[in-house]
């Protein structure tokens, strides 16, 4: 597999992250541990898939920060060929969430924003996102965020995509979407709001493919092949073993290229 895939999800987890008590049942259903990773076992694992460069978030709840935007950004500037950051934010600061998404993309070389709504139990259409979204277009960078259910023992609600994103992607033409971890049980929702707004995209961290539903590959085969990116979640879930099974998709050369990188390149423009 050539080492020019596109890894849009990943974490690099630090002390403070891994001992987060709502990992637990992530850390059941996929076999980890809490040990922390090693920048080298991260480096090993995209290696072994054939990921050239991993999209590494920061972290941010209401407890506070988990993995911080400068950890990251320290890691992008050890591997500059081998890591891209996303920031977060803290959504009770409006303000110094837009202050510190201008100095993530200006000064750091961020390529986008992410937000986990489960985290803060708050949907997307809160007001206090979208001071964040007015700075992610300003800074043209997408907004990432998860849809669907939780692994962790939270509410779920917040990460369904009507009414919510549906009114985040109205407000906000200008926005680029992407929506993590492909948004079960709702994905008649997910693939109406993709083919209702042209700046809505998918990604399938914490999926491996073999495991997509069969609609959402129906989807990647035809005329979705434009707006569904890989990514893996990691730690908890490989990028290896994401794409172990990757050719039982059925995917044409075009539309795999594009899921594996080409559409991540598009949308995050720097990388």
């Amino acid at each position: 597999m050539a080492a020019d895939i596109v890894d849009a999800w990943m974490q690099h987890p630090n002390a403070r992250f891994m001992a987060e008590p709502w990992l637990d049942t992530v850390l059941r259903w996929t076999g980890q541990t809490r040990q922390t990773a090693r920048v080298v076992d991260t480096l090993a694992a995209m290696d072994e898939a054939g990921v050239g460069m991993g999209l590494l978030s920061a972290w941010h709840g209401p407890s506070g920060v988990l993995i911080s935007n400068n950890e990251v950004a320290e890691l992008v500037q050890a591997h500059p060929d081998r890591f891209a950051g996303v920031a977060t934010v803290d959504l009770d600061d409006p303000m110094g969430a837009v202050r510190e998404i201008r100095r993530c993309v200006r000064d750091l070389g961020f390529v986008a924003v992410r937000v986990v709504p489960w985290l803060w139990n708050r949907p997307p259409n809160d007001r206090r996102y979208y001071p964040i979204y007015v700075a992610c277009v300003e800074q043209d960078v997408p907004f990432c965020t998860q849809i669907g259910h939780t692994g962790p023992l939270c509410p779920s609600e917040p990460g369904r995509p009507i009414p919510y994103l549906d009114e985040v992607l109205l407000d906000f033409p200008e926005l680029v979407v992407i929506g993590g971890h492909v948004g079960y049980p709702w994905l008649p929702e997910v693939l109406s709001l993709a083919t209702k707004y042209p700046n809505f995209h998918i990604d399938t961290s914490a999926y491996a493919v073999h495991r997509l539903p069969a609609e959402l590959v129906e989807f990647m085969r035809g005329r979705g092949r434009s707006r569904v990116l890989f990514g893996s979640n990691y730690p908890m879930v490989s990028p290896g073993r994401c794409l172990r099974r990757l050719d039982e998709l059925g995917l044409d050369p075009e539309a795999a290229e594009l899921f594996l990188g080409g559409n991540a390149r598009r949308l995050f423009r720097t990388l």
